[in-house]
């Protein structure tokens, strides 16, 4: 009897982990660096891919927008948030000081009247709008975007 076992346990100690597994949600079998890494799963990741949990949690944060916005606004004026976003505003300005200067002078030209920052997004209308820079070493030279327009326009520039 004692053989027996001992037999047992190598044979599972030289069994494989498995390189892949089910999603529980969509059911799709892929490999494991598909699904985040949770140690409290019996295999290390979580039992959903990361396509599904992404869509999940955008679905909740659609259903409970104005909550989430609430918990945000509360969470980042914690003393702890404005100290660490002041350190990567430093950061940010002492590693890309022309960027400040681009901003610096957009500001000033809006002051004097030099630039007159139009009511509506120069792309889709919305307000407010924010100045952007294709290139920096022409401070002037901006499109006028919306938040959603400018990020979207900072993604094409990337891709």
């Amino acid at each position: 009897m004692l053989g027996r076992i001992r037999a047992i346990r190598l044979v599972v100690m030289m069994i494989k982990p498995r390189s892949d597994k089910p999603c529980r949600a969509c059911g799709r079998r892929l490999p494991l660096s598909e699904f985040y890494r949770h140690k409290m799963m019996g295999d290390g990741h979580l039992n959903q891919c990361k396509e599904c949990v992404k869509a999940r949690v955008s679905e909740h944060r659609v259903a409970n927008v104005d909550r989430i916005r609430a918990y945000d606004r509360e969470r980042n004026g914690t003393e702890k948030r404005r100290v660490a976003f002041a350190a990567r505003q430093r950061r940010m300005r002492a590693e890309n000081p022309h960027l400040v200067r681009a901003h610096n002078a957009v500001a000033r030209a809006v002051r004097r009247g030099d630039l007159i920052r139009p009511a509506g997004c120069e792309r889709c209308g919305a307000s407010p709008v924010q100045a952007h820079h294709d290139d920096h070493s022409k401070p002037l030279d901006v499109m006028w975007l919306c938040p959603v327009c400018h990020a979207a326009r900072h993604q094409e520039l990337a891709g």
